[in-house]
């Protein structure tokens, strides 16, 4: 295929494809596929995503504009009336430990309490929702909230306040994943159209649970608009080694095995991400909450590590991220931090020291500056840092974290740039980056001979965009491997 008038950078090239790579590159002539000056760039990845919540999320009850508890109660409440929820999760025996008469689960995500002026409480959902388990799904994915009949349909009966953190959130988000397999995969198939309308070619999918054989059987099936690197957690460590897995290993054309993924702390919304200083106002765990004990970390990095694994440990909060470098230098192995939203300055070189790449989400800054405001209070010129880790030689990484963001590479190069929509005064402007910096962090290719032919072209040139161009910044076409995955052209 040959591809005419294309601009890279500041140059109007011609490309030759062939089998998936850049044959050729230059002044080539010849009839192909005319350009006509858009601008093109490497294929983008977001390299931080829960790829089956977000395709569920997106059709599950939205509950991100409510500003208080009571505004979810009112929401849920006309859920019910109205059977307004697009998917709700049909009930099994083997999943939910009730009969098939028993109503479907009500499933809403993306509620924001840290700031409420008034607390998630079990009695609030049980009077919006009397005779229908509900089960809410917060923002960050480390909480949620249940009533009665939910909290005894998920082995929580009798919990007091119906608002369950870290492993308990985690276990119960697991089973409501366990849908009818048909919901699922159109949710994937058309979350996967919008991503690549994006010029996504790739993501990193952290999602939980064994996620090798569901990807594998969609791609026999057919599915072909992404490539994707699938993480492991610790409970399946030991089957991955058993396996013979390992980082990069390609298992089919476009599978290939992510990193070992640890949860070793919580979130900033929650409260529990782990810090120093305390959370003012908060009564139990201060501090937040550390998943995974220094000495555990160790073994897991150590275990991975050595069986050819690359490491990625998700840590938020400061002494989080401190402890999780400390383990990456006990080890002596190279790996990823998710997330890094706050550090200390003397830990920003120990990044480059140690090879770990800063794999971060620049939309939570945004959506998060008010949250930190008030609980990171004198600390947030060291939170979510992006120019001084750049600065201090990191390699940075961007993503989403969806649901928790929005999966397009678009709205986390416009955060990263311009720490700042809505309209609002940038936050913390002096942790901005570039336009060329951005895309950096989203690619893993670039445009030359012997590269894969994963493309993007666009309509504007991103490094004369507004901040709010850039989250709009339109996509005529993706190529993966030289085939269009979404064409306007």
């Amino acid at each position: 295929m040959l591809i005419t008038n294309a601009r890279v950078g500041d140059a109007i090239v011609d490309l030759r494809l062939r089998d998936g790579v850049i044959t050729e590159l230059g002044v080539l002539g010849g009839t192909g596929l005319d350009l006509q000056g858009r601008w093109l760039i490497p294929g983008l990845w977001d390299e931080h995503v829960h790829f089956t919540q977000w395709a569920l999320a997106r059709r599950r009850l939205d509950l991100q504009a409510a500003a208080s508890a009571r505004e979810v109660a009112v929401l849920v409440a006309d859920a019910v009336a109205h059977s307004a929820v697009p998917v709700p999760v049909p009930v099994s025996r083997r999943l939910f430990g009730g009969s098939r008469d028993e109503p479907a689960v009500i499933v809403g995500t993306g509620f924001r309490d840290a700031l409420w002026p008034d607390a998630p409480t079990r009695a609030m959902l049980d009077v919006a929702a009397p005779n229908t388990p509900v089960v809410l799904i917060s923002g960050d994915v480390h909480s949620c909230w249940l009533n009665s009949r939910a909290l005894e349909r998920f082995g929580f009966a009798g919990h007091d306040t119906g608002l369950l953190r870290e492993d308990e959130s985690f276990a119960v988000v697991r089973r409501l994943d366990g849908v009818a397999a048909d919901q699922v995969e159109t949710s994937i198939a058309d979350a996967a159209e919008a991503a690549a309308a994006r010029g996504v070619v790739g993501i990193t999918d952290l999602e939980f649970g064994w996620n090798f054989d569901a990807w594998r059987s969609r791609m026999d099936a057919g599915f072909d608009l992404l490539r994707v690197d699938a993480g492991i957690y610790p409970e399946h460590l030991e089957k991955a080694i058993g396996l013979g897995l390992s980082t990069g290993q390609r298992l089919t054309g476009l599978l290939s095995v992510g990193p070992a993924k640890i949860i070793s702390d919580g979130s900033l919304n929650t409260r529990t991400a782990y810090c120093v200083d305390p959370y003012p106002g908060v009564g139990d765990l201060p501090h937040g909450m550390l998943n995974v004990q220094p000495g555990d970390l160790v073994e897991y990095l150590r275990r991975a590590s050595g069986n050819g694994l690359l490491p990625a440990v998700h840590a938020i909060g400061d002494e989080a991220n401190q402890l999780a470098l400390d383990a990456f230098e006990a080890v002596g192995c190279r790996g990823r931090i998710e997330h890094a939203q706050l550090l200390r300055w003397e830990d920003l070189r120990r990044f480059a020291e140690l090879g770990i790449v800063a794999s971060v989400q620049p939309e939570h800054a945004l959506d998060d500056r008010d949250v930190a405001d008030r609980y990171w209070s004198s600390r947030t010129d060291r939170a979510f840092l992006l120019r001084s880790l750049l600065d201090a030689g990191a390699t940075l990484k961007l993503g989403s974290d969806a649901p928790v963001a929005e999966l397009d590479p678009w709205v986390s190069i416009a955060a990263a740039v311009s720490r700042s929509k809505n309209g609002r005064e940038p936050w913390h402007a002096e942790q901005s980056i570039t336009v060329d910096e951005a895309i950096a962090a989203s690619v893993r290719s670039s445009i030359g001979v012997g590269q894969p032919a994963d493309l993007v072209v666009l309509e504007q040139d991103p490094r004369e965009a507004t901040a709010d161009q850039l989250r709009a910044m339109p996509v005529a076409a993706t190529m993966l491997a030289g085939r269009f995955t979404h064409s306007t052209l």
